[in-house]
């Protein structure tokens, strides 16, 4: 069953984002097919009664259905009906300015949750692909509500940038509270074979906040949160090489008796310990917290090195720079 579509005149389009859109009927619609033979209709007649029957009032689309549109004004017409509002958007493109695609990357909503990206980072940074609001980058949801309209959207195609993506999730992590992530980072944990249940809550929300300033990701945050917990570390081959040379183990040895004898083990104390140490040996402060760092952590970045010993605790740090300084690291291949 064909549409008798017809021979002369011009079908408009009237797009909230491009305005009037003229297609010469005769060019543009054919006698198009309704039903198949099977008896199936086909998409064009689908979408018209599908919209009538649920009392569309906007169709919001990409704009690779531009050319169904004629079509579906002419059937909406012959019914005697009113066409919705149509706004056919810009395709999304990837880096390489290709029509956005599997593979340009994650797809699943659920893949970008197991990546480490928070809810309202994603929300926040899909409304804004292609949409603004004067010079405003973040906004709450209920912002979103308020301020969306589809005449704020651009005319142009949008790029989905992966890098700006994670620097706003890193906003959004940096400035959320920690109690906030933890539910997230315990599962993480839990799923990471971590045992954070040896810790206090307390002491779980500690370690969230210390990683949070320089976290992208949750998996970033997963990554750099499992020096706190005491399992055996693997200790990263080129900072081990470059600190735990002769002059590097003296100093933790060094280091080792100073913090022995530093009965308060807050972070104040043990800074004034540290850098009082570095004036009576004469040395740059960074001799001492280098070794240090990757003694406790296994790698040469971390939180501040004061942060890092009080979230470890004495005991364990203890147990860290002895090993050090004998020899008994696991290091990677």
């Amino acid at each position: 069953v064909r549409f008798r579509a017809p021979d002369a005149g011009e079908i408009v389009v009237d797009d909230v984002l491009r305005g009037k859109v003229t297609f010469d009927a005769a060019q543009m619609v054919e006698d198009f097919v309704l039903l198949k033979s099977d008896g199936v209709p086909t998409y064009n007649y689908a979408a018209v009664i599908d919209d009538l029957t649920m009392g569309i009032t906007h169709v919001i689309r990409g704009d690779d259905h531009l050319s169904n549109t004629p079509k579906q004004i002419a059937v909406y017409e012959a019914l005697g009906s009113v066409p919705p509002i149509f706004c056919h958007l810009p395709m999304i493109l990837g880096a390489d300015k290709s029509k956005l695609s599997k593979r340009h990357g994650t797809t699943s909503v659920m893949k970008f949750a197991d990546d480490g990206f928070l809810p309202e980072a994603l929300v926040n940074y899909l409304a804004r692909l292609g949409w603004s609001y004067g010079d405003q980058e973040y906004f709450t949801r209920e912002e979103l509500i308020e301020k969306f309209s589809l005449e704020g959207l651009n005319k142009s195609a949008a790029v989905f940038d992966f890098a700006k993506l994670e620097a706003m999730n890193a906003h959004y992590i940096q400035h959320a509270t920690p109690s906030r992530l933890l539910p997230d980072m315990q599962s993480r944990w839990r799923g990471a074979n971590l045992p954070y249940e040896n810790l206090t809550e307390t002491q779980q929300l500690a370690i969230i906040a210390s990683l949070q300033v320089r976290s992208r990701t949750l998996v970033q945050m997963l990554d750099g949160s499992r020096p706190f917990f005491d399992i055996p570390l693997t200790y990263d081959a080129d900072a081990v090489r470059k600190q735990f040379t002769s002059e590097g183990l003296t100093s933790l040895a060094t280091l080792r008796a100073a913090l022995a004898s530093c009965e308060d083990w807050s972070e104040a104390a043990l800074e004034t310990c540290i850098k009082a140490l570095a004036t009576r040996e004469g040395v740059k402060l960074g001799t001492l917290i280098q070794p240090a760092r990757v003694a406790l952590t296994g790698r040469t970045a971390s939180p501040g090195i004061y942060e890092v010993l009080l979230l470890l605790g004495r005991g364990l740090s203890f147990r860290r720079l002895d090993d050090a300084i004998s020899g008994r690291v696991c290091v990677d291949a």
